[in-house]
């Protein structure tokens, strides 16, 4: 440990804490301990499917690549040189391995209870050792083809699409993480090293382990898989949010889908985004008050919907922000989602105009809490959220000190600035007739 920088992050009010080692290389290395009988591991990059605009490092002007390339790069990293599967040698040391691809962030994690020190060189060593040819990208193209393809079947993946189609006029947060069959077919092996290259930089990743760990034997591990020291200069990412309106693009996008029943999602966009990780939180963990106060399945507004049958049981509100593009999306099943839309929004005029109770804030905060606080107990759920934290910026550890430090007055102010109808889509998938 003599060789390395090394932080520790403590949390009193948990009795939890986690290291942050910088690696010569440049790689971010995090170790939460959990006296759990599974481990869970994640190596990720700040990379996801809004990145197709970008300066590499190298580079002294802007490169575009198409659509989906992110995704496509996070299938093909599994396969290896050697005609190997990474998938197939994790199953074979007992180990269960994923992968995922956001709009912002590329994941590749194991969890496992035996042959973590395998396991762990496995993850590493595939991630950081790129392999791509012709016939193995005309290959994934067709596989690809055909998820997507399956997506664009899926009613609630294409009202959720028409949503941020209707909010957006540019910005790439519209355009389906996978990409579409056109956009695919222009990927090369070429076009993958370059991406590679430019996101897949270990300054630009970091390295979550959470378990029955400890620093000194995770670092025995990575060490010797890892260069020596880092090199060049990082990516500029183009923040896209910057070209975009306040207003929504398109107030109304309405699909011919096979439903039972109409599907909605009603999204607000928000162009309002700090620079500063902190108040991002701040305004995510506000946002999240405001929605489980006005959606909550006892509150008067679900209650009413749902005795006049106007929705089906289940309707979700979830806030969405990061750095370069912010949301709150309303989603849900019924007969007429153009009165329940209006139902909606009459509701939260009300709302706003009398302010939320105090009552209603401080359950909600104190169920924030708890379910906060249950979190701790998944080796899941703490490696990616602290890697959600990792990528935004702000420190995992504070979202309690942000939560309490959130008063009545900030939650009725945000409140007043949102759910702006010049700012809505209402985006609908009909039955066909």
């Amino acid at each position: 440990m003599n060789n390395y920088t090394s932080e520790r992050f403590e949390s009193a009010l948990l009795g939890e804490h986690y290291q942050k080692i910088d690696h010569p290389s440049g790689l971010s290395i995090y170790v939460f301990p959990k006296k759990m009988s599974a481990t869970y591991a994640l190596f990720g990059t700040k990379y996801g499917s809004i990145n197709n605009v970008f300066r590499p490092f190298d580079k002294d002007c802007d490169v575009t690549v198409p659509d989906g390339i992110a995704h496509f790069l996070e299938h093909k990293l599994f396969f290896n040189e050697d005609g190997s599967d990474s998938f197939e040698r994790f199953t074979a040391l007992g180990a269960d391995a994923n992968a995922y691809t956001t709009f912002d962030k590329t994941v590749y994690l194991f969890s496992c209870t035996h042959n973590l020190d395998a396991s762990l060189e496995e993850l590493v060593t595939f991630v950081t050792h790129p392999y791509f040819t012709d016939e193995s990208v005309k290959k994934e193209i067709g596989i690809i083809a055909e998820e997507i393809k399956m997506y664009e079947d899926n009613p609630s993946n294409r009202c959720f699409y028409g949503m941020l189609e209707g909010m957006y006029k540019s910005h790439s947060v519209k355009r389906n993480i996978c990409g579409s069959e056109k956009s695919i077919k222009q990927i090369t092996p070429e076009l993958l090293y370059g991406c590679y290259n430019a996101f897949y930089r270990l300054d630009n990743m970091a390295l979550v382990i959470c378990g029955d760990v400890d620093a000194k034997s995770v670092l025995r591990i990575v060490d010797p898989l890892l260069p020596k020291s880092s090199t060049g200069r990082p990516t500029l990412c183009i923040n896209e949010n910057e070209a975009e309106e306040r207003e929504a693009y398109m107030p109304l996008v309405e699909q011919k889908m096979q439903v039972a029943k109409p599907l909605f999602d009603i999204g607000f966009k928000d162009v309002d985004i700090s620079s500063d990780p902190r108040q991002r939180l701040k305004k995510c963990i506000t946002m999240a008050i405001i929605n489980d106060v006005l959606f909550a399945k006892s509150g008067s507004l679900y209650s009413s919907l749902l005795d006049r049958r106007l929705i089906s049981p289940n309707i979700s509100c979830v806030y969405n922000i990061c750095h370069s593009f912010a949301f709150n999306n309303v989603s849900g099943e019924a007969d007429d989602p153009k009165l329940v839309c209006e139902e909606i929004l009459k509701y939260i005029d009300s709302v706003r105009e009398r302010g939320i109770e105090i009552a209603d804030f401080e359950r909600t905060k104190k169920v924030m809490y708890a379910e906060w606080v249950m979190s701790f107990d998944s080796t899941e759920d703490i490696a990616n959220e602290l890697f959600n934290s990792i990528c935004e910026g702000s420190e995992f550890f504070d979202y309690a000190d942000v939560l309490n430090e959130i008063t009545l007055e900030d939650v009725n102010e945000l409140l007043r600035h949102s759910f702006d109808k010049t700012t809505m889509t209402l985006s609908i998938i009909n039955p066909l007739e």
